[in-house]
């Protein structure tokens, strides 16, 4: 038996990962799903949140979990769990990054984001500085987010979906050698992401490789579309060596 700890990306929460939960559980696993500062079910105003607020809040669940954990992070949580890895390497047994933003030292998600042209998601974004937030438009959670899923999970994300805080998209992230880039490191390409897209994704793998590399034919939300071989990779992560 492992613990994974499952991070959610922007305009999500804890609840996008309810498909994933119980096929873990049932291969015996402990299963995690931090909910960041701001999302979800969390009451903190959006825009009191920095990154280091979501990096801390998971480094501290980290600290009180059993034993190292597979530290999971989708999209946006490519850049928490980076952070938290940082601050508790010695927590961390793995990290996977799920069709997520895999940064070096000093990036930010706004960073490496730039130029990229291909995203179906930007021209559905309405940014509010005045409010601290970013919104995303009903009519692109669909073409963005949840191409190839059922629309009972499209229906679930309309309603749960929460404006995301700009702040956190611009702070940059500070990562070492020796703490966050010894821990091995796993990404899963989703090869029809309309999000954040494969080539993208690849530029970033180029720029710090990661040891394995598993690609799906999904779009940005495996955990939607494809629960099962989502699963059955990450699993594969808590194996021996």
């Amino acid at each position: 038996m492992s613990t994974f700890f499952l991070v959610h990306g922007a305009w999500h929460g804890a609840w996008c990962w309810y498909r994933v939960v119980p096929l873990l559980e049932r291969r015996g696993h402990r299963v995690v799903t931090p909910e960041l500062p701001a999302h979800g079910l969390d009451a903190t105003p959006a825009a009191a949140v920095s990154l280091a607020d979501y990096a801390g809040h998971v480094a501290e669940a980290l600290r009180a979990a059993p034993e190292p954990v597979v530290l999971v992070g989708h999209s946006l949580g490519g850049m928490v769990i980076s952070a938290a890895a940082e601050l508790v390497p010695e927590r961390v047994r793995c990290l996977a990054y799920v069709a997520a933003f895999l940064p070096g030292d000093g990036d930010s998600l706004v960073r490496l984001a730039d130029g990229d042209t291909e995203n179906q998601l930007t021209p559905h974004c309405t940014a509010d500085p005045a409010a601290g937030l970013l919104h995303l438009a009903p009519a692109g959670l669909r073409p963005a987010f949840y191409a190839d899923c059922a629309d009972e999970d499209v229906a679930l994300a309309a309603r749960l979906a929460r404006p995301e805080p700009l702040r956190p998209l611009a702070e940059p992230v500070h990562l070492t050698p020796g703490r966050w880039g010894a821990i091995p490191r796993a990404y899963v390409e989703c090869a029809a992401d309309r999000a954040l897209p494969p080539a993208r994704q690849r530029l970033m793998q180029a720029a710090r490789p990661c040891q394995r590399v598993l690609r799906l034919a999904s779009g940005h939300s495996p955990f939607f579309s494809q629960p099962g071989a989502l699963v059955e990779y990450v699993a594969s992560l808590a194996a021996p060596a």
